[in-house]
């Protein structure tokens, strides 16, 4: 059997204001969950995934920390519209951002950009709390005033005094982050948990593989879906839109919510989007293989996936696929969202 990736209710408890436009939302939402992970929640009619900032083994409340983007579509209405006692869906926690079980020893050296910090504070809690390995945090925030958990880092830190050491950037103080302070803390024999904007993700990443630190050392947090002109729910492709170039012989078939539509193959075309192209809006939110909204099975056919930080084994061997992430490999396939 799969893993349940339905929706639950989940009641909003209380929430603080983090910064003046980041907030934090705490839940009744009795999940089993790890340090690091996300929910990924139906709001607006569309999907978005935030991160645990609460951690297992120290918080009694799961809570989730949201940043407000300017003219974000859920974001925006979270912070405008949520009140305690109000009811969200959401699925059961995901995601393998978390801590490893044979790390306990080694090192953990975090990188957090703006609200990248949040899945990030959530592995320094459980880290310092469930092992004795020494914790290094890079956080960087754009000023003092947008410094999402200032005031609980400092205040972790002092009571781990020799373990967490914070590295506090200011852009409009210290200008961008330099590839100078990422190697002072490149320590190859340490875990590397990295979460934030695109452009710092890839300088710390590409920084720390140039210092030497090896690949499966490095942990990389992404939640940035591809963009996409979402076609009408009903509507179907026209003949002529498919005698492109990139077609290739074959065809996927996409079965979902009581409808299948058969589309030609494209060449370097995901599961995904050629769902979208034959007219559905199939659910999705990091379209980077993190978070398995997207997940789907293969009925009829063979796939294969880029990325799979989601999915175990036994989803696999039934079948199972992030459709994000699976490209044909076969001239015929079939998909199945499942309701």
């Amino acid at each position: 059997m799969a893993r349940d990736h339905g929706f639950h209710p989940v009641r909003i408890t209380r929430i603080v204001d983090e910064t003046p436009d980041t907030r934090t939302f705490a839940l009744d939402a009795p999940f089993p969950y790890r340090a690091g992970q996300f929910l990924t929640f139906k709001v607006c009619g569309t999907l978005r995934s935030y991160s645990m900032s609460s951690s297992p083994d120290t918080d009694s409340e799961l809570c989730v920390t949201v940043k407000r983007v300017p003219g974000g579509l859920v974001s925006g209405w979270l912070h405008a519209h949520l009140r305690p006692g109000d009811t969200l869906e959401a699925t059961r926690p995901g995601g393998s951002f978390c801590l490893r079980a044979d790390a306990a020893e080694r090192p953990l050296v975090g990188y957090a950009g703006g609200s990248g910090i949040t899945p990030v504070f959530s592995l320094v809690k459980s880290a310092l709390a469930t092992t004795p390995r020494s914790v290094s945090l890079l956080t960087a925030h754009q000023s003092s005033g947008s410094a999402i958990f200032r005031e609980a880092l400092n205040a972790l830190a002092a009571r781990h005094p020799g373990r967490l050491r914070l590295h506090d950037h200011l852009d409009d103080r210290d200008g961008l982050v330099g590839a100078e302070e990422i190697r002072a803390l490149a320590d190859r024999d340490a875990d590397h948990y990295i979460c934030g904007p695109e452009p710092f993700m890839a300088l710390v990443e590409s920084t720390l593989t140039a210092a030497g630190t090896p690949a499966e050392r490095i942990f990389v947090e992404r939640f940035t879906p591809a963009p996409f002109k979402e076609t009408p729910a009903d509507a179907v492709p026209a003949p002529s839109e498919e005698t492109s170039a990139d077609a290739v012989p074959g065809t996927v078939t996409v079965d979902l919510r009581g409808q299948r539509r058969t589309v030609p193959q494209r060449v370097g075309e995901t599961l995904l989007q050629s769902a979208r192209r034959a007219g559905f809006t199939p659910p999705f939110s990091c379209e980077s293989g993190d978070c398995a909204t997207c997940m789907a099975r293969l009925t009829d056919g063979e796939a294969k996936m880029r990325v799979n930080n989601a999915l175990d084994a036994d989803e696999i061997a039934e079948g199972y696929v992030l459709t994000c992430q699976a490209e044909p490999t076969t001239a015929e396939v079939t998909v199945v969202y499942e309701d």
